[in-house]
């Protein structure tokens, strides 16, 4: 009647989903095969480590990370994520099991304290969201500021701020962090 379009719950706007629903796995699934189809189309060829590691770092580690900044992941999805990375420096192939000869726990060390630098994405999710946070506790005269603080915060400032009714998805993801 207003000529307004429907949105369909599994659309996406500027890459991230435009409706986020209870099934958290469903909204994000097109990010994990967004870093299926960067690694599939790696995992044929023969990378050395080096290789391998920097495209772990600059394209699956990279390529979640703007949603990442806007929503928490679902610890599943985050799992998910950081198997098929696992594998991907294993170099296992669909059903093949290889033997991972260090932890990936210790894989995700900075490289000064014997690590490889891969990052733990459940946390680095956390720590994108909480500078979202720190935004909203600098930055008061962004349009980021006034709208979150217009809907969440009227009277109070970021740091007294509670969920409050009917919270969007994206102020439950900043209030985890």
């Amino acid at each position: 009647m207003f000529g307004a379009q429907l949105i369909k719950p599994h659309e996406s706007y500027l890459g991230l989903p435009s409706l986020v629903g209870r099934s958290k796995t469903n909204s994000f699934a097109q990010l994990k095969e967004r870093v299926a189809n960067k690694l599939a189309g790696w995992k044929e060829k023969l990378l050395p480590n080096a290789g391998k590691e920097i495209l772990i770092k600059a394209v699956a580690q990279a390529v979640p990370s703007y949603t990442m900044s806007c929503f928490l992941l679902p610890k599943a999805l985050c799992k998910e994520l950081t198997g098929m990375v696992r594998q991907f420096w294993w170099g296992q192939k669909k059903d093949e099991r290889r033997m991972a000869w260090v932890s990936w726990e210790r894989m995700c060390l900075p490289k000064d304290q014997g690590g490889m630098g891969f990052k733990d994405l459940e946390k680095f999710n956390l720590a994108l969201l909480a500078t979202q946070g720190w935004r909203l506790q600098t930055n008061s005269s962004s349009l980021f500021y006034r709208v979150y603080k217009a809907k969440y915060f009227p009277g109070c400032e970021f740091m007294d701020a509670e969920m409050g009714k009917n919270p969007s998805y994206g102020w439950r993801s900043i209030m985890a962090a």
